[in-house]
């Protein structure tokens, strides 16, 4: 039986799938990036504004979307770009829809906790 995540934007249902994620620590704080990899390396305009899904950024390992909202959960800033993980994190109550920003129809969202 195969894992599966419930899409939020539709009734149908989506395979479990994969997300890079790169995790960032100091002595103090934690930082995640996470994108759907197929947007890496990739750059989106719409009007002023640019999105670039830079490798040396984004590129990190292979995760489940499980370990990704796992990091996203302890992170103390976030930077998620894709539908996948962001529809995950809406999902968990990680992410308020409201603060998505969609550049070019890819959404992403920054989480800072204070």
């Amino acid at each position: 039986m195969r894992s599966q995540v419930f899409n939020s934007t539709n009734v149908g249902v989506v395979p479990l799938a994969e997300v890079l994620l790169k995790v960032f620590r100091d002595a103090k704080y934690t930082m995640v990036a996470a994108c759907d990899p197929d947007l890496l390396g990739s750059t989106f305009r719409e009007g002023k504004l640019k999105l670039e899904v830079k490798q040396e950024f984004y590129q990190g390992s292979r995760a489940s979307i499980s370990d990704a909202l796992a990091a996203i959960n302890t992170a103390d800033v976030a930077n998620l770009v894709g539908r996948t993980i962001i529809e995950a994190a809406i999902q968990k109550r990680l992410v308020d829809p409201t603060a998505i920003v969609h550049i070019s129809g890819v959404p992403h969202v920054q989480i800072v906790r204070m």
